[in-house]
């Protein structure tokens, strides 16, 4: 769709509710689902020979860059690498495919966070075209399968909205969004 130069799309998005945001059972279950959805180990010392920390660096900030410059929700970085973190810790993965790793890794968080997701071609721009959209679409199932499908990770963006709350509730005001609930991290 063509728009003006003046016009935007909108996504309207439903708020929190008021009820979830005050129950503790609502918390701890975040907690308890949290801790599923981990890497169970230190996949640089116990899984991957050919991928070092500074390389999932330089993935993690090619990641944040195109979530940035595409405008994604917030949820879909932290949710990234979420998935590329639990592949890493069970598939022992080239250096050479990393880049195609953390595309799918976005492809299948922007699937479950967007409601215009990125598509496989736009990613495959964003490699410089050194993956082929149907490379990605065929990684997309190898990743989704050691996953074994389960990809409504919680991330920590999910504990955000109960922590402001709570906040609130205890007369802190935060009124600053999510960089307010930074300030009381310290």
């Amino acid at each position: 769709m063509e728009l003006l130069c003046l016009e935007m799309d909108t996504i309207i998005r439903a708020s929190p509710d008021p009820n979830l945001l005050c129950d503790d059972r609502v918390l701890q279950s975040l907690l308890t689902i949290e801790e599923r959805f981990l890497p169970q180990c230190s996949y640089f010392k116990c899984v991957q020979k050919d991928i070092q920390p500074f390389m999932r660096r330089m993935v993690a900030t090619w990641i944040l860059e195109v979530c940035e410059e595409q405008k994604c929700e917030e949820e879909v970085f932290p949710l990234a690498m979420n998935y590329l973190d639990r592949f890493l810790a069970v598939v022992p993965t080239r250096k050479c495919n990393l880049q195609l790793l953390g595309a799918v890794c976005m492809f299948l968080a922007s699937k479950l966070k967007e409601t215009r997701p990125l598509t496989a071609e736009k990613l495959c721009i964003y490699t410089d075209n050194s993956i082929r959209p149907q490379e990605l679409l065929e990684w997309e199932l190898v990743v989704l399968g050691k996953l074994k499908w389960n990809l409504a990770a919680v991330t920590p963006n999910d504990f955000i909205k109960h922590f402001e709350n709570t906040l609130k509730l205890n007369g802190y005001g935060v009124g600053g969004g999510i960089y307010g609930c930074f300030l009381f991290s310290c």
